[in-house]
């Protein structure tokens, strides 16, 4: 995890500074039971009121200075934590946006979104505590020990049977546990993706009647989770009461061989009351350590789930040959596609398109419409053959640069929560308002932006105040505004009703300039006026050619046509 931690190396001096401070609290936390022997010893016991006083701000002062130092380690590790995680979870959004789709895809958005959030908040609380208690915890415990066989050799050795026991019982615990955190952690992390789909998919979920169906299935996984816990809360539980019972032990103990070394004049009342707080500290420190190293564990586990999308390393494929090889707008030769090395999407797929035609790509559900056209883009590798965009190899140009010369609208159309005017300029920042009026135009959406009272009308997250339709037209708008070479409508008017969906093909059509354009649909009257129709099937070109020619040769075209016009008859 060399990647996920290489962040604190911006916080050297907060890293160091937050222990040290931690370290000198600490040290004034050790000094306390020996100032308090003291007055006991000298102050009460010779009857010295004066001492006393004076004891008593000397107690005040080290609770002052270890309440600074306490702050100041606070304040350190704080910034050091906080730090790292805004630089973590930046590198870590930015890693993101560079992911191709193919591994967006194998993580999916539930599981980046978690990433980001609970993964990254987790893996700070644990830097937070690590520099807090690390070597704090461990140093009061054997300073105890230590400053015990100052006072006391014989006490000491109370000290020094009781530690190994204490570090026994809360390993033991902890080895036992920690696995099991880990699969509570799993559960849980299982329970909150099932929440996330079932409130993503709630209108599908009430659409269907499956509420009952999906309260049963939370109510197995929550009652998982809850057995989880328990056991795992069980057997954390014993870690109170067991180090309780062998530090009151050791005190039984203590005050023992205290009492006989005070009655032989070895040990004073004082120096035993000391020796009892060191006790008191040590339990302290262990139950520290013990949430400590389950807080860290937690963390780690989080911390390997990040760089596992850090390790994700199957960027793009890129080539140096930028030769032109053909005039068209597109063409592809013998091109296959398959995703995660499974079957094929595509496979053999060979066609060119000349500048400003109109291609149309046809076929039936999981044909790789999609992935055809995505191709275009450089969205995904072609796994074997290759796709030209104005005749060079997609692969030889930068992704960036290629896709300001795409228009891509999506099978799913997404808007952002902001005016209308501000998803529109995604198109073209610099696009003005009579440029952005006329991309409304062609996609049909001037009553949807006079609707929402003009471009500054307000667009929900994921425009949820839009119909479907709505939406539809203004992503289209929104590619039109980049003015773009080649247009890619992926079924984005399915939507639409016929006479606004012929509208915004001949508004397209009718352009001075023209975009090479590509238009998915499961219509046939979508595309009979294309200059090339695609037919897919399974993946592979079954047809291709115009709307004459493939009624003529093409039956999966013929049928395709045949059913839509006869239930449009029928109507």
């Amino acid at each position: 995890m060399k990647k996920v931690f290489s962040y604190l190396s911006g916080y050297k001096k907060e890293s160091v500074l937050a222990p040290l401070f931690k370290l000198l609290e600490a040290c004034f936390e050790l000094a306390v039971p020996l100032v308090v022997a003291s007055i006991v010893d000298r102050g009460i016991g010779q009857g010295d009121q004066g001492y006393i006083v004076g004891m008593f701000f000397v107690l005040i002062a080290l609770g002052a200075v270890g309440l600074a130092a306490s702050i100041t380690a606070q304040y350190f590790a704080a910034k050091a934590a906080v730090g790292y995680s805004c630089r973590l979870r930046r590198s870590l959004f930015e890693k993101m946006q560079s992911l191709s789709f193919a591994e967006i895809d194998s993580l999916g958005s539930a599981t980046m979104i978690a990433r980001m959030t609970v993964d990254v908040n987790q893996v700070q609380t644990g830097v937070n505590m690590t520099l807090r208690l690390l070597l704090r915890s461990p140093f009061i415990v054997f300073g105890a020990m230590i400053m015990a066989f100052t006072v006391d050799w014989q006490a000491g050795v109370v000290f020094a049977i009781v530690i190994p026991v204490l570090a026994a019982v809360v390993a033991l615990i902890m080895g036992v546990t920690i696995p099991m955190y880990k699969k509570t952690q799993a559960r849980q992390d299982g329970l909150l993706l099932s929440v996330r789909e079932n409130l993503t998919g709630v209108r599908v979920l009430r659409a269907f009647c499956k509420e009952e169906e999906e309260i049963a299935l939370f109510d197995r996984k929550n009652a998982a989770l809850k057995k989880s816990q328990n056991i795992v809360g069980a057997i954390s539980s014993l870690m109170n009461p067991l180090t309780y019972a062998i530090v009151n032990a050791g005190i039984i103990a203590l005050l023992y061989v205290g009492a006989i070394r005070v009655d032989a004049g070895a040990l004073t009342q004082g120096e035993v009351l000391a020796l009892y707080n060191y006790m008191s500290q040590i339990l302290v420190e262990l139950i520290k350590l013990a949430n400590l190293i389950i807080t860290v564990t937690k963390s780690l586990a989080c911390a390997r789930r990040i760089e596992r999308v850090f390790e994700l390393n199957k960027p793009l494929q890129r080539i140096a040959d930028a030769t032109v090889y053909t005039s068209n707008a597109v063409d592809f030769e013998n091109v296959a596609l398959s995703y995660n090395g499974g079957g094929n999407a595509l496979e053999g797929i060979s066609f060119s398109v000349k500048k400003g035609e109109t291609v149309g790509v046809i076929g039936g559900t999981g044909s790789g419409k999609s992935s055809l056209v995505n191709l275009i883009g450089h969205f995904y590798d072609a796994t074997a053959g290759r796709v030209l965009v104005d005749g060079v190899d997609v692969k030889a140009q930068d992704p960036e640069a290629l896709r300001e010369r795409v228009g891509m609208v999506l099978q799913k159309a997404v808007l952002f929560k902001g005016t209308i005017r501000e998803n529109l300029l995604w198109g073209n920042e610099n696009a003005t308002d009579e440029e952005l009026m006329r991309a409304v135009a062609i996609a049909q959406a001037a009553d949807v932006v006079a609707a929402k009272g003009g471009l500054d009308g307000m667009i929900e997250q994921n425009g949820r105040n839009l119909s479907g339709g709505q939406r539809q037209r203004l992503s289209i708008a929104r590619a039109l505004v980049k003015n773009p070479e080649i247009l890619v409508l992926d079924d984005s008017a399915s939507a639409l009703d016929y006479a606004t969906d012929a509208a915004l093909r001949h508004a397209i059509a009718a352009l001075p300039d023209r975009p090479t354009t590509f238009i998915v649909s499961q219509r046939t009257s979508s595309l009979q006026h294309a200059d090339k129709i695609v037919v897919l099937d399974e993946g592979k070109a079954v047809g291709i050619g115009t709307h004459e020619e493939l009624l003529e040769y093409c039956e999966v075209y013929r049928e395709i046509y045949e059913s839509q016009f006869k239930e449009a008859a029928h109507a």
